[in-house]
């Protein structure tokens, strides 16, 4: 069983660090100026041993309204809270926030301490009592354990341990599944070792010598070496207090607010799909697009919360967000964040992120993005086929689809086996992993159908099209293994023929009009009748003047493709008859004299070198002469 992690909240100067000190012998505050003050402003850290054989680890946080960010830092990872109210104030200003804190960062459980009960009458502290039940008994602190302690006289104190160790001897908090990932609060630089960074783990585990990324920089490094409350550890797991060395990263490349994680198990991103709660101690409605500082794990980044299906919230609402960020974030479904307004600084809501990387919605199709939010709440499967479906012809990998639903590994492979079974997903590449939805298929099919009508339709001497331009008037930077599945799968149900490079309807059929037959003839005899000078580009444009020059270069290619012509080389074509003729008398001659150079060629063919040069060159290719120095002999 991990290590489980318990949190202090509470307004300032009610005693939370005192009674830390009191419960585990540990002074929290390190910084001068917090010993100076008398007030926490970073967060503390300690650890307790159970009775039960269990290690609490404990994070102190400040209760000034000025360090709120801090205290958000500190509660993101924690299972337990000990709320902290003081006997001589009762509920104030931060005891409020921090409960709307924990309560949005789904806390769950914990314990309610009130302290410096040695400085009140027992009536007072008795009605203080009832003022926090009744403060919190709509809440998950409603049936919570309270304890009634004194941290400078110890008063109460072994029965909060006591308590501690029943509260944790019966919980079931299992090992946090998935890549390691820990939240920065600190980083500094060890001499002789280099960058050290700490948090609290949030998943998984971690050991030397692992890889390691800071997300969402993506730098990467080297695990040297591990810490769990000063002790050398080989391996981590979630719910630990953590300090890790890393080979290979300066201190300027991280900072609070990173992520320490396994590679490839996150993709930063500065939008998130996420539900959204406008607590109903706000005072007035939230506007659309309202500046917002988001704190996520450790880190508070400003952003823009767009409502996408209404034009203000109102206090209480629970509604659908997309939230704009000033910078890049990674993290995954299910995780929580806070929002606080911008000026003055304050606690407005907060929710759980739905979708680690989505497209930018509109908000003027709110149907279209209620349905997407909708299937955010589906079966782990379906939602794989959902976002599949959204991803279109740039489809996910499996590492993709992994942190889109924050399932990895075999888990995943296990949900997806059924519907790749079923063909509900398409596996397009195995070795990329790389999927697509069948929709995607359908839709890109169907597009080379319509591309190819219009083509015959424009192209009717045209035997096909040719598979690059077919792709080149497709979606724009098509993958050539999806475009090939599409071709394959309209081969085999027989809509179209593929023959070596060229691509066709199945029914169609080079079909010439009475007026392209007879210039088809027309065509023909002209070549034919000039033999070996046949009549250049100009010639021929001029001899079919008022003719559209396409079908004139049409019934030319539907010649070469019946073998009337030859294509020599660019646009110089000979009549096929003319061409069998020369044949034979150069291989009558080279059987009689052995070779030929290209001045006998000339003399053989009566040709200038425009024509000449070219038609050896052509023999070259067809095998039935190879070159030898200037000369040629038959092949």
């Amino acid at each position: 069983m991990r290590e489980i992690v318990l949190g202090t909240a509470g307004h300032v100067d009610h005693g939370k660090t005192s009674f830390i000190r009191a419960l585990t012998g540990i002074e929290t505050d390190r910084l001068k100026e917090e010993k100076k003050r008398g007030i926490t402003i970073e967060l503390g850290f300690a650890f307790l041993d159970l009775p039960c054989g269990h290690r609490l680890g404990i994070i102190d946080v400040p209760g000034h309204e000025k360090f709120v960010r801090n205290m958000v830092a500190g509660v993101g990872g924690i299972d337990l809270v000990a709320f902290v109210v003081a006997a001589d104030e009762g509920i104030m200003p931060q005891t409020r926030e921090h409960f709307e804190i924990c309560s949005l960062l789904g806390v769950r459980r914990g314990l309610i301490i009130i302290t410096k009960i040695d400085m009140v009458e027992p009536d007072w502290l008795e009605m203080v009592e009832d003022d926090i039940r009744d403060y919190f008994k709509d809440s998950f602190l409603a049936d919570a354990p309270l304890f009634k302690v004194s941290s400078s006289t110890g008063a109460g104190i072994e029965r909060v341990k006591t308590g501690l160790d029943e509260m944790v001897a019966g919980s079931e908090f299992s090992e946090a599944y998935g890549p390691f990932r820990l939240p920065v609060d600190r980083i500094f630089s060890m001499k002789g070792f280099g960058a050290v960074v700490t948090g609290t783990g949030i998943s998984g585990r971690i050991k030397v010598p692992d890889d390691i990324c800071i997300y969402p920089r993506r730098r990467k490094g080297r695990i040297r070496g591990i810490q769990v409350h000063g002790q050398d550890v080989i391996e981590v797991e979630a719910g630990r207090r953590t300090a890790i060395n890393i080979q290979g990263l300066e201190t300027n490349f991280v900072g609070r607010g990173d992520v320490l994680a396994s590679p490839d198990s996150l993709q930063p991103s500065y939008m998130l799909d996420c539900d959204f709660t406008y607590l109903k101690s706000n005072d007035k409605p939230l506007k659309n697009r309202a500046r917002v500082r988001v704190h996520l794990g450790t880190a508070e980044i400003m952003g823009r919360i767009v409502l996408l299906e209404q034009e203000e919230a109102v206090p209480g609402d629970s509604l659908n967000v997309q939230l704009l960020l000033e910078e890049p974030v990674g993290t995954w479904p299910g995780d929580r964040y806070v929002a606080r307004s911008y000026s003055p600084v304050f606690t407005i809501g907060g929710g759980a992120v739905l979708n680690p990387c989505p497209g930018r919605k509109r908000r003027r199709f709110k149907d279209v993005n209620g349905e997407i939010f909708a299937a955010y709440g589906a079966a782990p499967d379906e939602l794989a086929e959902f976002h599949l479906r959204e991803s279109g012809f740039s489809g996910l990998t499996f590492n993709d689809l992994e942190v889109r639903l924050g399932v990895f590994g075999k888990r995943l492979k296990k949900i997806l086996n059924q519907p790749v079974s079923a063909r509900r997903i398409l596996v397009v590449d195995s070795e990329r992993q790389w999927m697509i939805h069948p929709d995607t298929l359908a839709m890109l099919t169907g597009r080379v159908l319509e591309i190819l009508a219009v083509f015959h339709r424009e192209n009717a001497l045209k035997e096909g099209m040719s598979k690059e331009e077919l792709r080149s008037r497709l979606y724009q930077g098509i993958d050539n293994k999806l475009f090939q599945l599409a071709l394959n799968g309209l081969v085999k149900s027989g809509q179209i023929v593929q023959e070596q490079a060229v691509v066709r309807l199945a029914d169609h059929v080079v079909s010439l009009q009475a007026d392209a037959g007879d210039m088809h003839d027309e065509m023909e005899a002209l070549f034919r009748d000039a033999g070996l000078k046949p009549p250049t580009r100009r010639e021929i444009l001029a001899h079919f003047s008022g003719q559209p020059e396409k079908l004139v270069w049409d019934i030319v290619d539907v010649l070469v493709r019946d073998g009337r012509l030859s294509r020599i080389s660019g646009d110089l074509y000979f009549h096929a008859r003319s061409l069998r003729v020369l044949e034979d008398n150069l291989r009558e001659k080279l059987a009689a004299d052995g070779e030929i150079d290209a001045q006998g060629f000339k003399s053989l063919t009566g040709l200038s070198r425009k024509f000449s040069i070219p038609l050896l060159e052509y023999f070259d290719r067809q095998k039935v002469t190879i070159r030898v120095g200037d000369k040629r002999v038959l092949r």
